[in-house]
């Protein structure tokens, strides 16, 4: 789907202020509150919208370490009984398909070292894990973000 300039601006408004709602940022963006909520539905339909929960920081939440596995796995049954596992597992935030010589790339978080070991451990818990591979990030240089590429997109449709 091409974002067009409203759709952009649309966006950012909601990204850039999450709280401001259809009617401000109709009245923000100079267009009609039905036309902003047609044009976030129809958003949302096609799924570049997929969520309006706010954001929340596992570091403020006690879990101030953040860690990137690379999982080798059995390829008798694919992936989805480890993603399965993964999945009852809090700390994974996230679990990615990968080329290279891994098979799986997940995001953990954890309250410390001592944790992440016990997180680690749990991950690899599981009989079609062969070997886990994992690297610690020290510091947070860009956050997930998609607001530049939103812009990007729209401004390049002209």
């Amino acid at each position: 789907m091409h974002l067009d300039d409203l759709d952009t601006r649309i966006i950012s408004a909601f990204m850039e202020d999450p709280q401001i709602g259809v009617l401000a940022a109709s009245r923000k963006l100079g267009v009609a509150r039905g036309t902003v909520q047609a044009r976030l539905d129809r958003l949302q339909k096609r799924g570049v919208l997929t969520t309006f929960a706010p954001q929340v920081s596992p570091g403020a939440m006690g879990y101030p370490v953040t860690a990137f596995c690379t999982l080798e796995i059995r390829q008798t049954r694919g992936h989805d009984p480890v993603v399965t596992h993964l999945s009852g597992i809090p700390e994974v935030l996230e679990a990615h398909t990968i080329t290279g010589s891994g098979d799986l790339l997940i995001r953990v978080v954890a309250r410390d070292n001592t944790d992440l070991q016990r997180v680690i451990d749990m991950v690899v818990d599981d009989g079609h894990v062969i070997r886990a591979s994992t690297v610690i990030a020290l510091a947070t240089r860009i956050s997930y973000r998609t607001l530049p590429l939103v812009q990007s997109a729209g401004s390049s449709q002209g």
